[in-house]
């Protein structure tokens, strides 16, 4: 089918069946609870028992929502609500006629483990985002901000706030204090907020409302009922100070004759986070000089196809809030902004002379950052950050003692501003994206973008009870800078324009600017009844870069999708709840070139007794790859097909786990990958969990690229026959004294290994037949040998005239990366921590002939790791 008809039958596909769908739903009342302003402050204990809560009556009744919704809890909930002038308390109270099985586990903050309730409180009243305040029957906090209707929860907030809960006779209780200031609404006389209270019954896995939504919403903060009451709030402007110290001390192997490697390094930093109230609606956050050194490592990866790989952002004031600066306009990873380019390593290395040891600096300092964020009474939505990172420079030694500096990184500013309106009573939205990188490059760094802009739109709009939605964005990037820079970024991985192939993309060497195009539209069914779907159609076109201080993989893309779920809600039998789905997909290139088609259906099944399985098949055809010779021509794949298979037990227990596989299978036998998938749960007593995942991958692959070379007039793409076998186990222990005293540990062996035979070249990249397509090399035309460096390469007497013609260098390898983190963590008060961590990490090569597990064995125990210790304190001042 052409790619145009497609589409077109697409759209007359979902406009014809939106037109013709009739919307059954039975409308369920608003339920509403008026506050009352509270006489005598109470005593957050978690015991409900002061008489400052008699101003107002108690709610209740309850309904289940999970597993059997419409129906009555197997225990009732009720809650009270009071106000004075600085805050919103809130009493609980869970009833339960077996006390002793209540799940009282301890976790650290956010862990919501054990029964536990939600307050959900939608103070802009947007019926889109909402604050939820969560407290456990051990007492423990935890807070989210949800967001796009609730399907978007953000953990990173973490406001000042007070709570306590309680176990006696007749379940649990729970009190919370919230302050105000932690929250944002307008300036109304009275004000109106959305509100609901979710009770989690651990051991059941029983969720019960007090508004009661039906499965088959399209959403769950819309749906909310109301609180009404409260009358003449004043603006509780929000002003947070929060200095903290670093003590930082460093061990690792001395190196012998390098100064900077004498076996230790001592520092102290300090720094600054605020948070000021600008409005009651708009924040601002800043940080001078931040420290992240106690986040967790990134784990251990290798990537074989050349692409960037995606680390998730795990700096405390780039993770809070992010959800307003995000702006994904594709599927997977694609983004505008991606708070990792800040702060990244430098992107030139030392250049040393023989004799000579440079001290490079890990990362860019961030010199300050600021962010202005939030949304106004009215539906706007904003976010500003801006933030500025140093000049970097390597100090170089020789031996006789003299020095120098050597410019390593530009000083940098970043700029990203977002901004969304609501309108049509909040059931839809525009907005728009804009980011600016800009490099003080001094007439260095002609490798570098002098500067990178980018800018978008996005929309929304859903009816019908927000069953039927239509969304989309479209994005522009314009990058500039010196020829070389703007010719690196032409050939660039996510680029190739090099390809000897296209004839609609060619590198021009001149140029000293690129402009891209990207977007998305999309179309589908959300809610109501028992059909969910969607379709619609992304493209990134060849010049698209978002890197500078976005995240992007590829560009010259052009997508159509189609997918269609059915939904049984209603437990029936062994089951509580499944979900079916098809799929399909066809990428072409901007040469109108199909580069794939895939096909999958998948099922998804939540059993009775609370285990659960996934499980999909799927078929690739018509697949095609642009980058796979890294410039050379489109490259022509084996057909492929997959499945996946995961099952697990119930969550709830002291212990679970999990076990999954997925298979590919290519024709011929190509291409062939195993992943297994083994992970547990276990909490033997409330204060103490464990965790462990295990990840085994094995993969052979007939034409894994391995580089070029020149033969003549001829360039020869080499491939090999590879074995790739990778294993990863994460290693997580929770204790926790109380709420706010814990230890963490995290540990992750990771080890990748590649082991290569039946070397080939590639003879026609698109021809149908794998012998077609390669012509394997003989054993006479390779022999051993060693480049200028010593490298062990392969040597290639192609013609057969006893002279090397070019040479490879061996590409066998065996990295292993070691890395373990231990975190004590104190919150002395509310919103002021104490944080002593000690990690150990190391990396590096080992004998491809060793096992996976002696490899590992040899990294820990005989291979000399990097030790930090640190310590850092944090105070916050509040007014």
């Amino acid at each position: 089918m052409k790619f145009n008809t497609l589409i077109v039958l697409i759209i007359c596909f979902c406009s014809t069946y939106l037109s013709a769908q009739k919307l059954v739903t039975n409308e369920i009342s608003k339920r509403i609870y008026t506050t009352k302003k509270l006489v005598k402050a109470p005593i957050i204990d978690g015991k409900i028992s002061d008489v400052a809560w008699d101003v107002v009556p108690w709610s209740s009744d309850f309904v289940e929502n999970e597993p059997y919704e419409g129906t009555a809890p197997t225990y009732q909930t009720k809650f009270k609500v009071i106000y004075d002038a600085k805050y919103l308390y809130i009493a609980l109270r869970a009833f339960d006629a077996h006390p002793e099985l209540i799940q009282q586990r301890l976790t650290r903050r956010d862990g919501f483990a054990g029964d536990r309730i939600n307050v959900v409180i939608d103070s802009y009243h947007d019926k889109r985002t909402a604050f939820v305040f969560t407290t456990t029957a051990a007492g423990v906090k935890g807070e989210e901000i949800a967001t796009r209707n609730g399907a978007n929860f953000d953990e990173s907030w973490n406001p000042i706030w007070y709570t306590g809960a309680n176990v006696d006779a007749e379940g649990w209780t729970a009190e919370m204090k919230i302050p105000f200031s932690q929250l944002r609404f307008g300036n109304a006389k009275e004000q109106i907020w959305g509100f609901n209270v979710a009770r989690n019954i651990f051991r059941k896995n029983e969720r019960s409302l007090w508004q009661r939504i039906p499965n088959d919403k399209a959403g769950f903060i819309s749906e909310a009922g109301e609180l009404h009451g409260l009358v003449d709030l004043k603006s509780q402007k929000q002003l947070e100070i929060q200095p903290f110290t670093v003590i930082q001390y460093d061990t690792y192997p001395k190196e012998l004759e390098n100064p900077f490697k004498d076996g230790s390094d001592f520092k102290i930093n300090g720094g600054v986070d605020a948070k000021i109230g600008i409005t009651n609606d708009l924040t601002l956050d800043l940080t001078v000089n931040p420290d992240f050194g106690q986040v967790e490592a990134d784990p251990g990866a290798i990537a074989l196809d050349g692409f960037q790989i995606f680390f998730e952002e795990q700096r405390p004031f780039f993770v809070e809030n992010k959800n307003i600066f995000d702006f994904k306009f594709a599927n997977g990873r694609d983004n505008l902004f991606y708070s990792r380019r800040i702060g990244r390593s430098p992107q030139r290395a030392a250049n040393i002379s023989s004799g000579e040891f440079a001290d490079v600096p890990q990362n860019s300092t961030i010199l300050g950052a600021a962010k202005f964020s939030g949304k106004t009474q009215n539906g706007w939505s904003i976010g500003v950050l801006e933030s500025v990172t140093a000049n970097e420079f390597a100090e170089i030694k020789q031996k006789n003692g003299d020095t120098r500096e050597e410019i390593v990184a530009p000083l940098t500013n970043y700029v990203v501003a977002r901004a969304q309106k609501d309108f049509n009573e909040r059931n839809s939205y525009l907005g728009g994206i804009f980011t600016a990188t800009n490099r003080n490059l001094n007439g260095n760094f002609s490798e570098l973008h002098k500067a990178a802009y980018t800018g978008g739109f996005d929309f929304r709009h859903t009816w019908r009870k927000r069953d039927f939605y239509i969304e989309g964005n479209s994005i522009v990037s314009y990058v500039f800078g010196s020829q070389e820079a703007i010719e690196d970024t032409q050939r660039s991985m996510a680029r190739l324009f090099q390809r000897v192939d296209a004839q609609y993309v060619n590198v021009d060497p001149t140029k000293t600017s690129l402009t891209g195009t990207g977007g998305k539209i999309k179309l589908g069914k959300q809610g109501g009844g028992n059909w969910r779907y969607n379709g619609g159609f992304i493209w990134r076109s060849p010049e698209l870069e978002l890197n500078d201080v976005g995240f992007l993989r590829k560009t010259d893309e052009m997508i159509q999708f189609l997918e269609a779920n059915y939904l049984w809600q209603v437990p029936k039998g062994v089951y509580r709840e499944i979900e079916l789905s098809t799929e399909q997909k066809a990428i072409y290139d901007f040469g109108g070139n199909l580069n794939n088609l895939e096909y999958q259906i998948s099922g998804d099944i939540n059993w009775k007794n609370n285990w659960w399985t996934k499980t999909g098949i799927g078929i690739n055809t018509q697949t095609y790859s642009n980058s796979f010779l890294r410039g050379g021509p489109r490259w022509k794949s084996a057909n492929n097909r997959y499945l996946y298979f995961f099952f697990g037990s119930d969550r709830s227990k002291k212990f679970s786990f999990k076990l999954g596989y997925f298979g590919i299978r290519s024709d011929a036998g190509i291409y062939t990958r195993n992943r297994y998938v083994f992970s547990i749960n276990y909490q033997p007593f409330d204060a103490f969990s464990l965790s462990l995942e295990n990840e085994f991958n094995e993969t052979k692959d007939k034409t894994q690229y391995i580089g070029t070379a020149d033969f003549g007039n001829t360039q020869r793409y080499i491939l090999g026959a590879i074995s790739n076998d990778s294993w990863a186990t994460t290693l997580r222990l929770n204790y926790s004294l109380n709420p706010n005293f814990s230890f963490q540990f995290y540990g992750q062996p990771f080890i990748s290994r590649g082991r290569y035979a039946a070397f080939n070249f590639v003879n026609n990249a698109s021809a149908d037949s794998f012998s077609e397509r390669v012509n394997p090399y003989t054993a006479n035309q390779l022999s051993n040998g060693t480049d200028a460096e010593g490298n062990a390469v392969f040597l290639v007497d192609e013609n057969g005239d006893n002279t090397t013609d070019y040479s490879f260098e061996k590409p066998d390898f065996s990295f292993v990366q070691l890395q373990t983190n231990l975190v004590v963590r104190w919150e002395y008060i509310p919103g002021s921590e104490l944080f002593l961590v000690w990690s150990r990490g190391s990396s590096g090569a080992q004998d491809v002939n060793n096992s996976l597990t002696n490899s590992v064995g040899s990294q820990v125990l005989d291979v000399p790791a990097k030790d930090t210790f640190l310590l850092k304190a944090t105070y916050r001042f509040i007014r």
